[in-house]
């Protein structure tokens, strides 16, 4: 059987944009586990991460309400101010005791 010179131009060129391909796809898990690699050597400098259990926090909750009322012809008066502070330290849990829901 005869080929056309034609064809086998176009054939070839498809094969070797197969293997191409099929080079890349090869390849895909070498440069993904480098960007991997890349990443967790830049976290690594920055220093301690996040741990659940050693994390604590101080909340200040400050709440300040004044109220004034005055009625000149009647004998209606009222003054009232209200102030409450609430402080509370709080510990995060420890991975084991956390809940993420279900």
């Amino acid at each position: 059987m005869l080929i056309k010179r034609g064809a086998q131009s176009t054939l070839e060129y498809a094969l070797v944009i197969a293997v191409v391909v099929g080079a890349l796809v090869a390849m895909q898990v070498y440069v993904k586990r480098g960007v991997q690699g890349r990443l967790k050597s830049a976290a690594d400098d920055i220093g301690e991460q996040y741990s659940p259990g050693y994390t604590t926090g101080t909340t200040t909750v400050s709440t300040t309400t004044s109220t004034s009322e005055n009625l000149t012809s009647g004998v209606t008066s009222t003054v009232s101010n209200t102030v409450q502070n609430k402080v509370t330290d709080d510990e995060t849990a420890e991975y084991s005791s956390e809940y993420w829901g279900d």
